[in-house]
C-alpha cells in the first residue's frame, strides 16, 4: 500500500511539474511577445492527450490564444483566434467552476470579440462579459502572486468596460475606482497608468492624463509583462504628442 501511495504522489508531482513547465513557457512567450514561442506552446498543449479533461491545461491554452489574438496574429485572423480563446476558457470553467483565471480569460475574450460585432450584438455580449469578469474578481486570490496578477487584469478589464461602453451610460467614477483597485494590487504594471490616463482624457482632466502618461514612460516594466510595457510606452508617447 505504501509503495502504491508513493507512486501516486510521484505521478502527481510529474503532472504538477508539467503544468508549471507549460505556464512558464507561456509567461515567457507573453513577456517577449514572441509569436514563435506562443505558437510552440499552443502546438504542445493541443497535442496533450488529456487536454479536454484538464482544466489547468485548457486554461493555459486559452491564455495563449488570448495573447496571440491580441498581438501575434494577422488582423483578419484575430476574431477566429479570440473565439478559440473563449472556447477553451469556457471549457476550463465547465470542468472547474472555481477557476478564476479561466473566468478572466473567458471574459477578456468576449470583451475583445465585441469589437468585431455590431453595436447591438456587442451590447448583448456585455452580460457574459460581466458574468465572467466579476466572477474572476471574486475567485482570484490576491495573496497568491500569480492569481493577484490575474485579478489585476480583471479589475482593469472592468474599469475599461465602465469607461468605454455606453451602457450603462459611461460611469467614469466607477471606472476610476476599479483601476485604483488594480493599482493597489500591482502598482508596477504600467498599463494601469495608461488606462487611467485615457480615462482622464475622457473626463477632460488633461493635467492628470499627462501625469499618468509620463508615469508610464518613466517607470520600469513589470518583469512578467515586458512586451506589454513597451506597447504601453509607445501609446503613452503618442497620446502626449497629441496633447501638445
Amino acid at each position: 500500500m505504501r509503495k502504491i501511495f508513493l507512486l501516486v504522489l510521484a505521478c502527481l508531482s510529474v503532472i504538477s511539474l508539467a503544468f508549471e513547465e507549460f505556464d512558464a513557457l507561456f509567461y515567457q512567450a507573453r513577456s517577449d511577445r514572441s509569436t514563435e514561442k506562443i505558437l510552440q506552446v499552443i502546438q504542445r498543449l493541443e497535442s496533450q492527450s488529456d487536454l479536454n479533461e484538464n482544466s489547468v491545461l485548457l486554461t493555459i491554452l486559452a491564455d495563449c490564444y488570448l495573447e496571440y489574438g491580441d498581438w501575434g496574429v494577422a488582423k483578419e485572423l484575430k476574431e477566429k483566434t479570440l473565439e478559440q480563446a473563449r472556447k477553451y476558457a469556457e471549457a476550463a470553467v465547465k470542468l472547474d467552476s472555481q477557476n478564476g483565471r479561466a473566468h478572466y480569460i473567458a471574459g477578456a475574450s468576449i470583451g475583445r470579440l465585441a469589437q468585431y460585432k455590431g453595436i447591438i450584438q456587442s451590447l448583448f455580449m456585455l452580460g457574459d462579459f460581466d458574468k465572467y469578469i466579476n466572477k474572476a474578481i471574486t475567485l482570484l486570490n490576491e495573496n497568491d502572486e500569480k492569481e493577484r496578477l490575474y485579478k489585476t487584469f480583471a479589475l482593469i478589464a472592468s474599469g475599461m468596460r465602465y469607461r468605454d461602453v455606453p451602457w450603462p451610460l459611461y460611469d467614469y467614477k466607477k471606472s476610476e475606482q476599479l483601476l485604483f483597485q488594480a493599482l493597489e494590487l500591482t502598482p508596477n504594471y504600467s498599463n494601469i497608468y495608461l488606462e487611467l490616463g485615457l480615462l482622464y482624457l475622457k473626463t477632460n482632466n488633461k493635467q492628470k492624463a499627462k501625469e499618468m502618461f509620463q508615469k508610464v514612460i518613466q517607470m520600469e516594466p513589470h518583469p512578467l509583462l515586458v512586451g506589454a510595457h513597451a506597447n504601453a510606452v509607445k501609446t503613452a508617447q503618442e497620446e502626449l504628442e497629441k496633447m501638445k
